[in-house]
């Protein structure tokens, strides 16, 4: 008989947790096809999701001023022709890899002239010599949350420029 209670009360946690989860969601926003009750039913781990999105398609991640991740971007010329690309990053961490957002934490993307050229996972890079044709250059660093998402601050993405001149090489 009491194997049978044992049993029984098993079961009906086993009940309760399933019927909870399954009470937690929001079907009938789903049902609509109300994507923006969706997502603002949806937690968010950190900062608030916005409808903005960077050219990529990639939603900006709005978060306090206060604390929000910092970057800014210096560029040096080196003898062989290349560039020595340096981050300075305050409230900002690169991680390996990561699925979900934490706060400061990321990669960054670094661009020439609007175009990607690398995804970043540590402060520095060298752009080879003979990538860049003879002119001055915008190169941004833009920050990332794990999950993809663009970190921003005020509707704004947390990025930074820096322009650079290549000449053409000596003979």
């Amino acid at each position: 008989m009491s194997w049978t209670r044992g049993s029984l009360a098993v079961a009906a946690v086993c009940v309760l947790l399933l019927t909870g989860s399954a009470g937690c969601g929001t079907s009938d926003a789903h049902e609509r096809g109300d994507a923006t009750t969706v997502a603002a039913a949806s937690p968010s781990p950190v900062g608030r999701i916005l409808q903005d999105t960077d050219d990529e398609g990639r939603h900006y991640r709005e978060v306090e001023k206060e604390g929000a991740p910092e970057v800014g971007v210096q560029v040096q010329p080196e003898a062989d022709g290349s560039w020595d690309v340096r981050l300075k990053v305050k409230n900002f961490r690169f991680t390996p890899t990561g699925a979900r957002a934490v706060h400061g934490h990321g990669a960054a993307r670094l661009y020439v002239d609007d175009q990607p050229v690398a995804d970043l996972r540590t402060p520095s890079y060298r752009i080879p010599a003979g990538y860049l044709p003879h002119g001055t250059h915008q190169v941004t660093a833009r920050l990332y949350a794990d999950d993809g998402t663009v970190w921003a601050v005020d509707g704004k993405p947390v990025q930074s420029m820096a322009y650079i001149t290549a000449s053409e090489p000596s003979s």
